[in-house]
C-alpha cells in the first residue's frame, strides 16, 4: 500500500459522521493525526509533511506483539494452599537438571527460610538424599539459616533416620571444610544412626577416626561414653563389652562407662554379666553408686532371683550407698512384674518414708501393672496421686494409659484420665483421640463423642477419615441418620472418602427408613469422589499431587 493511499484511508476518519463505528479512544488518536497533516491533491507532495510523527500514531492505533509483551503477562502459580515446606520440596519434583538451576528455583520461591522451616523441610516428604543435600547447600547461604553446628546436626540425623550413609558421611566432610566444629551431640546423631541400622562396625570406625570426620573432637572419655551408651541402646551390649576392653589403657574411665554396659546386660536379663561388670569396677578402683545397683537388682529381677535382689537392696546400705529412685523403681518393677502388688506398694511407701520423691518413671511402672491386671480403680487412684504430687505424664504415657483402657470395657475411666490430664494442661495425642472416638462410637456415646470432636479441633487437630468414619459410625448406631449424612457430605468435601463398610452401613439403614431417595444422591456424591480419589492415588503414584 502507497503512502497517499494510506493517508486517504485515514482521512475517512476525519470525517465528521453523527455515528462512529470505531471506539472513542481510536478517534481521539487520530485526532492528532489529522491536525498533523494538511491534504493536497494526489498529484502534489504534501508540505509540511511530519512522516515521523505519522508512524508514531499509526503504531499507537495498530500495535504490534512482541515476545517480551507476551512473557510480561504470565500468571504466577497458584499454589497459596501449599505450605511453605511443601512449596520447597515441590522444587525437586520437577526433576530440574543443575546445580544452579535448582537453586535458583528455590530462590524464586516466595518463602523466608529460617531454622524451622529447614528443619521441617527435611524432616518430612520423601525427598531423596541427593535432593536434601543440595536444598541444605542452599539454604545454608540465606541469611537466617545459622552456618553452626545445631544446623548441621539437623540434615545428619534427617539423612542418617532415611540410612542415606553416604550423603550424611559427605555434609561432613562439608562440614569439615566450612571449618565448623563437632560436637558430642551430633557424635551421638552418627553412631545411633549406623547402630540403629546394623552397621556396628562402621559405627566403632567413626569413634576409632574422630579426627577424620569431625574437626575439634578427641578420642577421649566423653567421645566413648557416647558410643557406648548408643551401643547399649540399641541392645548391642557384647559389641559395647568388647569395645571397651579394647579401650583399656587408651581412654580414661570412669564410672559411667561401666554403668553403661551394665544397663545393656540389664535389659537383656544378664545379672550375671552386670555383676562380673561390678567386679572389674571395683578391681579398676571404682565403687558402683546407686544407678550401678538399680542395674544389678533389676537384673536379677528378670532372672526371677528375687530374694538375691532384695538382699542386694538392702545391703547397700552397708555399702555406704543409700537407694535412690532409681532403686526403688527396680523393687517396684521387679514385684509388678510378677504381680506382687503388695510388696510392690510396701516398697512405694517406703519410698515415701524415706523422704524419696517418685518421679514419672515410679507411677508409669505401678499404673501400667494395675492396667494389665485389669485393677482400675487402684490404677486412677494412683493416677491422681501422680497429679497432686505435681507429677506431669508424658504425651506417650497418656496415650498408653487410655490404650489399655479401651482395650476392654467402657470407656468410662479413659474419659477420667482423659479429663484429668486435660484439666492439668498436658498434651493429648492425635492418636489418644482416635482411641476414644473409636470407643465412644461403639458404646454409643454420641453426645460425649460429639464434645471430644469438638475439643480434639480447638486442639489444633484436623479431622482424617478414620477420625470420620468414628463419628458417622457412632451416629448410626444411634440413628441419627441425617447427621451422618451430613459429616458424610462434610468428608467428602474435604477429600476424604470413608471405607465401604462404613458407607454401606449408611446406605442401608437410609433404605431400611424409606430415605431411597437421599441414599441415591449419597451414592452419586461418593461414586463422584471415589473416581477423584482414584485419580489422587494414580497422581501420587506417578509424581507430585494437588
Amino acid at each position: 500500500m502507497s503512502f497517499p493511499s494510506s493517508l486517504a484511508f485515514l482521512l475517512r476518519f476525519s470525517k465528521p459522521k453523527t455515528y462512529h463505528p470505531f471506539p472513542s479512544f481510536l478517534t481521539s488518536q487520530i485526532s492528532p493525526l489529522h491536525n498533523a497533516v494538511s491534504f493536497s491533491p494526489p498529484n502534489q507532495t504534501p508540505p509540511n509533511l511530519d512522516e515521523h510523527h505519522i508512524l508514531h500514531q499509526i503504531s499507537h492505533l495498530f500495535p504490534i506483539p512482541t515476545p517480551k509483551s507476551n512473557t510480561q503477562k504470565t500468571k504466577p502459580l497458584v499454589d497459596g494452599f501449599l505450605s511453605p515446606e511443601e512449596k520447597l520440596r515441590g522444587v525437586f519434583l520437577q526433576k530440574l537438571k543443575g546445580k544452579s538451576v535448582i537453586e535458583q528455583a528455590l530462590s524464586n520461591v516466595a518463602v523466608e527460610l529460617n531454622f524451622d522451616l529447614l528443619s521441617k523441610v527435611v524432616n518430612s516428604g520423601n525427598m531423596s538424599g541427593e535432593a536434601m543435600v543440595t536444598f541444605f547447600n542452599w539454604a545454608v547461604k540465606q541469611p537466617r539459616v545459622p552456618k553452626n553446628t545445631a544446623t548441621y546436626c539437623v540434615i545428619v540425623k534427617a539423612l542418617g533416620r532415611r540410612k542415606f550413609f553416604k550423603f550424611m558421611m559427605q555434609v561432613l566432610s562439608d562440614m569439615r571444610v566450612e571449618k565448623v566444629e563437632g560436637d558430642l551431640l551430633i557424635l551421638s546423631i552418627v553412631i545411633d544412626s549406623f547402630v540403629r541400622a546394623g552397621h556396628v562396625s562402621k559405627a566403632v570406625h567413626v569413634f576409632m577416626n574422630l579426627d577424620d570426620f569431625f574437626l575439634g573432637m578427641d578420642r577421649n572419655t566423653e567421645a566413648l561414653n557416647v558410643l557406648l551408651l548408643c551401643l547399649c541402646r540399641r541392645n548391642h551390649v557384647g559389641a559395647a563389652n568388647s569395645v571397651l576392653r579394647s579401650m583399656r589403657g587408651k581412654v580414661v574411665f570412669d564410672v559411667a562407662m561401666y554403668n553403661s554396659v551394665a544397663g545393656g546386660w540389664c535389659r537383656l536379663g544378664r545379672a550375671s554379666e552386670v555383676e562380673r561388670i561390678m567386679k572389674e569396677m571395683m578391681d579398676d578402683g571404682f565403687s558402683p553408686n546407686c544407678s550401678t545397683f538399680s542395674s544389678l537388682i533389676e537384673g536379677l529381677g528378670r532372672e526371677g532371683r528375687m530374694d538375691e535382689a532384695v538382699e542386694v537392696f538392702f545391703g547397700m546400705k552397708e555399702k555406704n550407698c543409700e537407694p535412690d529412685v532409681a532403686c526403688y523403681n527396680a523393687m517396684i518393677f521387679n514385684f509388678v512384674s510378677v504381680g506382687d502388688f503388695d510388696e510392690c506398694m510396701k516398697y512405694y511407701n517406703g519410698m515415701l518414708s524415706e523422704n524419696c520423691e517418685p518421679n514419672a518413671d515410679t507411677y508409669t511402672r505401678i499404673i501400667s501393672g494395675f492396667l494389665r491386671a485389669r485393677k482400675v480403680a487402684d490404677a486412677l487412684e494412683m493416677f491422681e496421686e501422680m497429679l497432686r504430687r505435681g507429677v506431669v505424664p508424658s504425651t506417650g504415657t497418656i496415650t498408653s494409659f487410655i490404650e489399655r483402657l479401651c482395650s476392654y470395657g467402657p470407656p468410662f475411666a479413659a474419659l477420667m484420665i482423659y479429663k484429668k490430664a486435660r484439666k492439668l494442661g498436658c498434651t493429648i495425642s492425635m492418636d489418644a483421640y482416635k482411641i476414644m472416638l473409636m470407643r465412644l462410637s461403639k458404646f454409643g456415646k454420641c453426645g460425649t463423642m460429639l464434645s471430644m470432636w469438638q475439643e480434639m479441633q480447638e486442639c489444633g487437630y484436623s479431622s482424617d477419615v478414620e477420625v470420620y468414619e468414628f463419628i458417622i459410625s457412632g451416629l448410626c448406631n444411634l440413628g441419627q441418620l441425617e447427621n451422618a449424612v451430613l459429616v458424610m457430605e462434610e468428608s467428602l468435601g474435604k477429600g476424604f472418602c470413608p471405607s465401604k463398610l462404613v458407607y454401606s452401613k449408611l446406605s442401608n439403614k437410609l433404605l431400611a427408613s424409606d430415605k431411597a431417595e437421599r441414599a441415591y444422591r449419597l451414592f452419586l456424591k461418593i461414586k463422584h469422589a471415589r473416581s477423584l480419589e482414584n485419580a489422587r492415588k494414580y497422581w501420587r503414584s506417578n509424581g507430585w499431587h494437588f
